[in-house]
């Protein structure tokens, strides 16, 4: 299985591009967004891949970053999105924007994009909501050092202990980290706790 590739830019298509790697050149399709973002023909490139493996295919996806290819791969996961649509919406909508429409259950949003109807969207909302929590945790925790690790932790189970749910206590403990420097428990939940009143 193919994690990533890094090579020479040497075709950029409509929703793909080849990258030249040590003389044999893969085809890679990626967001609009990841193309815009590409070096020059010629220069260097490195892209996250993710493989799907069908009967009759091998298909290489491109991402600038993890989070871009998690919230694919999650996109994966739901019945009836394929990596074609899943590719749109990444393609018309930004990370941040694809998360907060789940989270916030505004299946409009991706109703938007083409080839999404509103059946479609609706799926999305109802199947990843708990999951793009579940996942936007894990890569917030990931990126925090042991103490802050802690601290975190503890803010959530305290927000549970005043009643929250957990995948709520997450989502807004992730919102206050964005805003507080201080790593300090109480500081952490009294942020969230504002987070939560805004409903």
């Amino acid at each position: 299985m193919i994690a990533h590739l890094y090579g020479k830019l040497a075709r950029v298509g409509v929703d793909f591009v080849v990258i030249d790697v040590g003389g044999v050149g893969y085809k890679v399709f990626v967001p609009l967004s990841v193309r815009a973002q590409l070096a020059k023909i010629g220069e260097d490139v490195k892209l996250l891949v993710s493989t799907v493996v069908r009967e009759d295919s091998i298909t290489l996806y491109g991402f600038s970053d993890e989070t871009q290819q998690g919230v694919f791969d999650l996109l994966l996961t739901v019945s009836g999105v394929g990596p074609k649509v899943a590719l749109n919406i990444l393609s018309v909508l930004p990370v941040e924007q694809i998360v907060r429409a789940i989270s916030n259950e505004a299946f409009h949003e991706l109703n938007r994009v083409p080839g999404v109807g509103t059946k479609t969207a609706q799926r999305i909302v109802l199947e990843l909501r708990e999951k793009i929590t579940a996942f936007l945790w894990a890569e917030t925790v990931q990126k925090t050092t042991p103490p802050e690790q802690r601290a975190i932790e503890d803010a959530v189970e305290g927000l549970i202990a005043l009643g929250y749910k957990r995948s709520d206590a997450r989502a807004a403990v992730e919102e206050a980290l964005k805003v507080v420097k201080d790593c300090d428990t109480s500081v952490v939940i009294r942020t969230a706790l504002k987070f939560l009143a805004k409903g």
